[in-house]
């Protein structure tokens, strides 16, 4: 064999290696791409769920699609950030990421991931609006719950007298019948599904503070009585009181009669104990004014042990800003029948318009 004959061989056997070599080569890139391309549409499209681990991640409120892929890219629970961006545009959950902090599992498919990422907690429907008129009492509440079906009576007292639910109004003060008597916020409150009397009682609190905590508290400092013999008085504004431009004439005479050291003689302060709270009865008695009661203000000096209803924010308003009169007395007006007093600075005039 020629020098001539062995360099063509030569050349064959690098030509036969060389295209072996690349055979080899675009099988190991043709399965790489193949496996790259299985991958990325089982992100794209895969809906199987395995065994993986558990990764918490934060997002970012106003977080685009991509910027969630990017997270949970660098997270190590994707790995191709395109897919998960074309399966989120393809679904109903576009543009619906939601912010906070989120426990994923590598095993999820993307699809999991973005109905997690994108979950909202469904807003109950209430099944039942209750108003609680003011003047209202706890026992009048609970009758009312009874009514119209939403927890029985006893179920809503019992949790009023509970203890579950302590203010601070009541701190360094005898309280009558229940503590909460007072506070209790008359409104229209929404009841759900689980709605359960010691919820309802929370939010009627709240209620109260809400309000309470918007008037001018400066007030009550200036007056010199505490915030629970504030509401006690409200209490009886709202249950006298008919017509709303009367309301802080009424306060007017409360504080005049406990200037003067007078008993205040309200009608409802011995209503209250005598109905039980419900005041089913419209007038008083001769032989009623001699009920032995710690709420009876005709034979107790003073503002009754507690409030004898929940008032609304007027009647509390009223307390705070009295009308500045000298009436005493006061007396409904039978002709106007209308609800109306007629008032009177001294008991001959009281005695005289009846």
């Amino acid at each position: 064999m020629t020098r001539k004959d062995k360099k063509k061989i030569y050349k064959g056997v690098k030509l036969i290696i060389a295209l072996v070599a690349v055979l080899l080569l675009i099988s190991v890139l043709g399965g790489t791409v193949k496996n790259n391309y299985s991958e990325f549409m089982k992100e794209y499209k895969g809906t199987e769920h395995v065994a993986g681990t558990d990764v918490q991640v934060e997002i970012p409120k106003g977080a685009s699609s991509a910027k969630v892929a990017s997270i949970l890219h660098k997270a190590g629970l994707i790995k191709y950030e395109y897919a998960f961006v074309l399966r989120i545009k393809g679904t109903e959950y576009k543009d619906k990421l939601q912010p906070g902090t989120f426990t994923l599992n590598t095993g999820m498919s993307t699809l999991e991931m973005i109905e997690q990422l994108c979950y909202v907690e469904p807003t109950p429907e209430p099944i039942a609006k209750l108003t609680v008129p003011e003047g209202y009492t706890i026992e009048m509440i609970a009758a009312k719950c009874e009514e119209e079906g939403i927890f029985t009576a006893q179920e809503f007292l019992d949790e009023v007298a509970s203890g579950k639910h302590g203010i601070s109004y009541t701190k360094d003060h005898e309280t009558g019948d229940y503590e909460l008597q007072g506070f209790l916020f008359p409104a229209t409150y929404d009841i759900y599904e689980d709605t359960t009397p010691g919820d309802l009682i929370d939010k009627m609190l709240a209620k109260f503070e809400e309000v309470y905590a918007g008037l001018d508290k400066s007030r009550i400092a200036e007056l010199g009585y505490s915030d629970y013999e504030i509401i006690t008085m409200a209490s009886i504004v709202e249950r006298e009181a008919k017509l709303s431009e009367e309301r802080s004439i009424i306060a007017g005479v409360i504080y005049n009669r406990l200037n003067a050291e007078m008993m205040l003689q309200m009608c409802p302060t011995v209503l209250y104990p005598l109905t039980k709270g419900i005041y089913d009865k419209s007038e008083v008695t001769y032989d009623d004014l001699e009920l032995v009661s710690p709420y009876n203000t005709y034979n107790n000096y003073g503002l009754p042990i507690g409030p004898i209803c929940n008032p609304g924010e007027a009647s509390i308003e009223a307390v705070l800003y009295p009308d500045d009169n000298n009436y005493l007395y006061y007396h409904v007006n039978e002709e106007a029948d209308d609800g109306s007093h007629i008032f009177s600075e001294d008991y001959d005039g009281h005695i005289n318009t009846q």
